[in-house]
């Protein structure tokens, strides 16, 4: 496999001192994989999340995405938080629109087709239930809406990469599991290549091609699991044995992680 994004033996401290966040990290994704990665608290899931998009840059070791080495800001990348972060005097539309208004080559293009870019927004806001919403603020929409406006936004430039840093981490478990629909219909429709950052192992093991476990703090890999229950697959997956068994020994490393730190 030709990896998508790879960090290879990479090193990252935030200021530059102290204790590294990772310490030797390697890991690579190949194009339109739904990779996740789990591990205890602060080890550092959300460090490889900036480290593949350019928000931070290694002490060492080196930074792939699409076969360029990482050195500013990714632009094929789009990224949703555990937080939407929609601005609350936009409409859900024009939230939508916010990136095109900053990336290129759509911030040179968005005046002048600006009907294109809409249809654009209308139709993936359709496609995750947010049908005739996008005339509504952020404080019009439930938690779950919001948090599906935030994929719409994060994915409206077409990106390449899809990264989520616990995008539903703050959300009550059925709404959690209607929106791992909602991703699992988008990544099969799109073939974006997806990395999740998460605590839910079901939510890992639901989702994902591969999971990565790490180690607690600095983060390391520690174990790949591939996940071979077939596609698409049903919230039912969720309750066969086969699904727990792979979710309880996922469990079982990252207790390992735990112990050993």
């Amino acid at each position: 496999m030709v990896p998508f994004v790879s960090l290879t033996g990479v090193t990252h401290a935030y200021g530059g001192t102290g204790a590294p966040a990772v310490d030797g990290m390697t890991i690579a994704v190949g194009e339109g994989e739904f990779a996740a990665i789990v591990g205890p608290s602060g080890c550092g899931k959300s460090t490889v999340m900036k480290l593949a998009t350019g928000l931070q840059f290694p002490q060492a070791g080196v930074v792939t995405v699409a076969g360029a080495r990482v050195g500013a800001p990714v632009k094929i990348s789009g990224m949703a938080f555990q937080n939407p972060t929609l601005l609350p005097w936009r409409t859900t539309l024009d939230n939508l629109l916010l990136p095109l208004e900053i990336v290129q080559p759509h911030r040179g293009r968005l005046r002048r087709h600006r009907d294109e870019y809409v249809a654009r927004a209308e139709a993936l806001l359709e496609q995750v239930g947010l049908k005739g919403m996008g005339n509504k603020f952020p404080w019009q929409l439930s938690g779950g809406m919001q948090q599906r406006a935030s994929l719409c936004r994060a994915l409206i430039h077409e990106p390449q990469l899809l990264m989520l840093d616990e995008p539903f981490g703050a959300l009550d478990a059925f709404t959690r599991e209607e929106l791992w629909c909602v991703i699992r219909d988008l990544h099969a429709a799109r073939k974006v290549t997806v990395i999740l950052v998460t605590h839910d192992l079901r939510e890992a093991v639901f989702l994902a091609d591969r999971v990565f476990c790490m180690s607690a703090r600095p983060g390391r890999i520690i174990a790949e699991r591939e996940i071979g229950l077939p596609r698409p697959r049903d919230l039912e997956v969720t309750y066969t044995p086969e699904f727990s068994d792979i979710v309880h020994e996922l469990r079982g490393h990252i207790a390992h992680a735990r112990s050993a730190a």
